[in-house]
């Protein structure tokens, strides 16, 4: 019943309030790295594929069993420099990360510059933020909401239902 309501929750969420840019190569084919959203300071991190694979899930190891290796569990924001609704939730993912810093680790990941972490999700449409908990498996969201609050509101419900696994009250919903 709750894996229902959460994924009723997120197809609203991308039929009716979330906006995305596609993750195309056409929209801005530079090879070169971009430049790093994730400075001192900042709550999130930014991942390269060594990391990816170091910290995250070694993938060319073990490519049919998904094995999380974090300590605890991550949102990962999948994101591009060109993309508006990307440079919209980056400030807002940030206050969230910050928040949520003693209980889940948030990375970002350049879509431009780790081609390969993209398509291993199989991202086509950016934002795109994966939330993985430290059992089970991951689940994919993409798209922002329409305004700051409502985006910081689908951060912070998600964070607390799939990597938290806080129950929701009636009145969050």
């Amino acid at each position: 019943m709750k894996t229902r309501f959460i994924t009723l929750m997120m197809a609203a969420f991308l039929l009716f309030g979330y906006s995305s840019c596609t993750a195309n190569a056409e929209k801005n084919n530079s090879e070169a790295p971009t430049k790093s959203v994730s400075e001192a300071g900042k709550a999130t991190t930014m991942l390269t594929k060594a990391m990816f694979l170091e910290k995250v899930w070694d993938y060319e190891n073990s490519p049919q069993e998904w094995k999380y290796k974090g300590e605890k569990p991550a949102l990962i924001d999948f994101y591009a420099d060109w993309c508006g609704p990307c440079r919209t939730a980056a400030p807002i993912l940030e206050e969230v990360a910050a928040e949520f810093s003693e209980e889940v680790i948030v990375y970002k990941i350049d879509t431009q510059v780790e081609r390969e972490l993209a398509a291993v999700f199989g991202v086509k449409s950016i934002p795109a933020f994966l939330y993985i908990p430290m059992e089970g498996k991951p689940t994919m969201a993409s798209g922002i909401a329409r305004s700051k609050e409502d985006t910081k509101k689908m951060f912070t419900q998600n964070i607390n239902t799939i990597l938290l696994k806080k129950q929701q009250t009636s009145d969050a919903l």
